[in-house]
């Protein structure tokens, strides 16, 4: 695949994840086998009977309506594309695949994301998905100990300055 496909087909596969919020078409733009894996919490599937449950019951219905991917960079090989973005949403619903049993807080929150998506036959295979989440924690408030060093939305801003150097 051409780095130009291999973006087109990252776009629809995001478009139907955040905004169509269409689980099937969603899956559609992957292989048999593809897995998720958010590693701050291990949440996501493998292969397309987890997925649909994944994509249709943790993620898709349960993405605060402000959500908000603010685009940092992109690098793109031959069958792998990373994307680094920030992920910015008001905590005003249970999100069971970023914080599993935690309770809607009503605090916003902007965190540095990374995605390494590897691409094979033409679709997606594998989403390996990277945050701070213990910057996301002390946004919510579960964090609060001020001798740790954990800081919250400061990580954002300065990522997003420093893409403009």
């Amino acid at each position: 695949m051409t780095a130009t496909s291999l973006s087109d087909l990252w776009e629809e596969h995001t478009a139907h994840e955040f905004n169509t919020r269409d689980t099937d078409a969603t899956l559609q733009t992957m292989v048999d086998d593809a897995y998720v894996n958010h590693v701050p919490v291990m949440t996501g599937g493998y292969g397309k009977a987890e997925l649909a449950a994944f994509y249709a019951t943790d993620f898709i219905p349960r993405m605060p309506p402000d959500t908000k991917l603010t685009p940092v960079s992109r690098t793109i090989g031959t069958d792998q594309l990373v994307d680094e973005f920030i992920f910015s949403f008001t905590h005003t619903e249970a999100m069971p695949w970023m914080l599993p049993g935690v309770e809607p807080t009503d605090k916003f929150v902007e965190v540095p994301m990374v995605v390494v998506v590897r691409f094979r036959d033409g679709k997606l295979a594998h989403e390996h998905i990277y945050w701070d989440q213990a910057s996301v924690l002390k946004q919510i408030g579960l964090l609060t100990d001020p001798s740790l060093p954990v800081f919250g939305a400061e990580t954002a801003a300065k990522v997003m300055a420093g893409s403009d150097k």
